[in-house]
Formats: structure tokens, sequence, C-alpha cells
């Protein structure tokens, strides 16, 4: 007796309603992120999932997919007697003012940082360029891992032309801001930053250092600061971990 034909039409209705499952899962794990990192659950418990899933307008499965990919981040943790419960936390880093990033996160505690590397280096071509300097061009090269609160939370390399930059061979990079150290030596407040941010792979020496998974995604921060002036001063490659950071701010449209 032949096999019964199975219509092609269910696979293929099957996979579309996984699909829309997902895609509901992921919505809603963004607002529940949101949620989350804006103290919008002031105990730290997320709502029954019931509860999520009455006021979401969703099913049960998609709440329960949504809260799977928020503990693959992390996030959230299910606790016997307690329920889904925050055990992250992501500090908020604002793009819309030009602040180093003690000044950024001194609402959570103090930041430190290990020096890593730092004194003159050829320039490469491109950092040369950026900075408005000839190729071949020495200038102070700084590598610094910053904590907030023992954590591990970025691996900053900064260039600085020498005339600038050499004075700070003798400041304390250790628990200061570059910009506030730059600001002290040319006696007046910065002018602008160019900024690129972008998701890029943990190589394995940022990985190790920021003790991350190999391979994991970082945030990478490119900013290129100027003085009042318009001079390039200050050519930053900041890699962010992004489990622990998130960046925020306040965009204007001009018409």
């Amino acid at each position: 007796m032949p096999a019964e034909r199975i219509p092609a039409s269910l696979p293929v209705a099957a996979a579309r309603r996984r699909r829309l499952r997902a895609d509901q899962a992921r919505q809603l794990a963004d607002l529940l992120r949101h949620q989350i990192l804006t103290g919008g659950f002031p105990h730290g418990v997320l709502p029954l999932e019931d509860v999520i899933a009455a006021d979401y307008r969703a099913s049960r499965n998609t709440v329960r997919q949504a809260l799977d990919l928020l503990r693959g981040e992390q996030l959230v943790d299910r606790k016997a007697g307690v329920g889904t419960v925050v055990v992250g936390e992501k500090y908020r880093h604002g793009l819309d003012r030009l602040q180093g990033l003690a000044e950024t996160l001194h609402d959570h505690g103090r930041v430190t940082n290990e020096v890593r590397a730092v004194g003159p280096v050829c320039a490469p071509g491109p950092v040369a360029r950026r900075l408005g300097l000839p190729d071949h061009t020495d200038v102070l090269c700084i590598e610094r891992l910053r904590r907030l609160g023992g954590l591990p939370l970025s691996l900053d390399l900064s260039y600085l032309p020498l005339d600038v930059g050499g004075e700070l061979l003798g400041c304390d990079l250790e628990n200061t801001d570059v910009f506030r150290l730059l600001e002290a030596l040319t006696g007046g407040p910065l002018g602008h930053a160019e900024i690129t941010l972008e998701a890029v792979t943990a190589d394995a020496h940022s990985a190790a250092v920021l003790e991350a998974p190999r391979g994991s995604a970082v945030l990478m921060l490119e900013r290129l600061t100027h003085l009042p002036d318009g001079r390039p001063v200050d050519l930053e490659f900041i890699r962010f971990r992004g489990d622990r950071i998130t960046m925020s701010g306040v965009l204007r449209r001009s018409v």
C-alpha cells in the first residue's frame, strides 16, 4: 500500500507558524529588554508569564521563547519560588554629549583604569592622516582596560599628537579620563568629536582582556576628538563589552 502523501502546504504552514512565533518572541524580548534596562521592574522581578502574555497580547509559548532569549543574554534567570528575576545590568552610555567614561558613568560608581601600554609609536598611515600629521610621525599610544565596580567594561586604544599627548606621560592615567587631562593641559574645553559605532567580533586579545567569550560581539566606538579650533587631537578605538553597555542619545530632525 503506497504511503500517504503529505500535502506540501502542511510543512510550509508549520514553518510559517514557527517563524511567526519566533518573530513575535524577538519583538516581545525587545520590549521586555527595554523595561529591564530602564528600571521598569523596580524590584527586579518580572511579572508571571500569564500576566506578560495578557499585557502584551502574546501566547504563553511566545512569552517563554522571549524569556529564553533574555536568559541567553544573561539579563534574566529563573529563581525557584520567585519567578523570572533580573540578574544582569547594562550601563547607559550617552551619545549626545562629549564625555569621558568616568564622567558618563559617575552615577554608577568609580571607573578605574589599568594602563596596559603607554609610549610613543610610529603612527600607522591611517592614524597619522586622521590626526592631520605627516606619515611616519611619532604619536603617543595609550591602551587602558577600564573597569566599573571591578568588572571589565572597555578596552581603549588612543593615539594623540606628541606635542599634546607627550605631556600625559606624567599624568594620572589610572584614575582620570583623558578628556579631563587634555582640558587641563590645553587650558580649555574640547571642541567636538566624530564617532562611528559598530559591532565587531572580539579577537583573542580583546576577548581575554575583557573576560568575554572569544568570538563574541563587542561594541566598537571609533572617536576622533578635536580642539575648539578644529585640530584633531585624540583618535580612539574603544571596545565595549556589549553585555554591559547600552548606547543612548537624543536625535533631533532638522528640516
